[in-house]
């Protein structure tokens, strides 16, 4: 199908609105095949009466439906291993050390929730570790603008395939449940993770406040200005010291001076500036 210009610059514009996503030119068919089944589902022919529909705001179903199928959704468990080893090896550790009873993490962006669950996999083998009075308790908050995804993360359910992308036969067994062909997390996993609808360019106040904050591959999405937004927001819910995780391939330098580098264990991080 071809997309006249206008409507494809009108389907741009509304989607950096809604969720902050930016697409670039020519990116017309990725349009196409992402939006094919919302078209199907709602009796809708072509981009430019989609956009009819959406222009009157009374399709509130349809917007969903559209930022789900247009959202990157692909991740798998512990993604850029490093930070994982970085949280493990240095973070907790010093937390326990300075007596902090309390730490929250925010997951952003969580997708089907390997991330959080990563996180709590790592804490939990730490925990088990030291004594059980220097234990800090750890709350970690997974938010994503995906009502599908994150139906699917709460459930904790993931298939043979899924499982086997970054967990070996060891993980699988410690931190899952075999149930058939599927496996499901564990509740001691599963109990210090919460998931909520969240759009990264709305409010985060009524998040509260936050030691460490993973937005791992998710920045790429935004424009630049979009990203220093995003990034000064952040630092503001941030307790003094805390950390930001990011991609592996991305960088803060042109976007925030905020945080200083950290590294160790083959990776890096970012702590926020005294």
């Amino acid at each position: 199908m071809v997309v006249p210009r206008g409507d494809y610059e009108d389907f741009r514009t509304f989607l950096q609105d809604v969720c902050g996503i930016v697409l670039g030119p020519g990116k017309e068919n990725l349009v196409n095949r992402r939006l094919a089944g919302v078209m199907r589902m709602h009796g809708i022919s072509s981009l430019g009466e989609m956009m009819n529909h959406l222009r009157t705001g009374r399709n509130q179903r349809m917007q969903t439906c559209i930022i789900d199928a247009m959202t990157t959704n692909e991740t798998f468990w512990f993604r850029d291993t490093a930070h994982f080893r970085l949280l493990g090896d240095r973070i907790l550790p010093s937390l326990a050390e300075s007596g902090q009873e309390r730490m929250r993490v925010w997951s952003a962006g969580c997708s089907f929730g390997q991330e959080p669950y990563n996180i709590s996999m790592v804490v939990e083998d730490y925990q088990a570790s030291v004594p059980t009075n220097t234990r800090t308790k750890v709350e970690i908050i997974a938010t994503d603008i995906s009502t599908r995804v994150l139906a699917g993360a709460k459930k904790g359910i993931y298939g043979s395939n899924e499982v086997s992308q970054g967990l070996d036969p060891d993980q699988r067994k410690r931190y899952f449940t075999s149930r058939g062909d599927q496996w499901e997390v564990r509740p001691e996993i599963k109990r210090r993770v919460s998931f909520r609808e969240l759009n990264l360019t709305g409010g985060y106040e009524l998040l509260g406040r936050f030691d460490m904050i993973f937005c791992r591959n998710v920045l790429i999405y935004f424009s630049n200005s979009q990203k220093q937004d995003i990034l000064d927001r952040m630092a503001r819910i941030l307790n003094p010291g805390g950390y930001l995780f990011i991609g592996s391939s991305e960088s803060l330098s042109s976007h925030s001076d905020r945080f200083e580098m950290i590294s160790e264990s083959g990776g890096f991080g970012y702590r926020l500036r005294d």
